[in-house]
């Protein structure tokens, strides 16, 4: 539930202002597995869990890693949020910042 606030009216002086709304999320949007550039762990390293956590092959890995490191971060994968959350985990337990984003639609 939420409360919606209509513009241009205070919803602390006009209480007819508050609508009381269910909101349906869906866990279904796309989502990207974002890895982070650090200055602490090593190509190797990040290439070997991206194999490893993410299924990459060796190619993809690489230029995922490259890519991290030039631009500071990169969206190895996508998926639903269920598919990406043990994937996020499993790369953070290794040392490696992870995030999971929410593709823009």
């Amino acid at each position: 539930m939420y409360f919606c606030f209509v513009k241009g009216i205070d919803p602390h002086t006009d209480s007819s202002v508050l609508e009381e709304a269910d909101v349906l999320t869906s866990t279904e949007d796309p989502c990207n597995l974002v890895v982070w550039n650090d200055e602490v762990n090593t190509f190797e390293w990040v290439i070997e869990t991206l194999m490893d956590v993410c299924g990459h092959s060796a190619e993809q890995a690489e230029q995922c890693a490259y890519i991290i490191h030039f631009q500071g971060k990169y969206a190895v994968k996508n998926g639903s949020y269920e598919d990406l959350k043990p994937q996020c985990d499993a790369i953070t337990e290794r040392g490696i910042n992870a995030t999971i984003e929410i593709v823009a639609g």
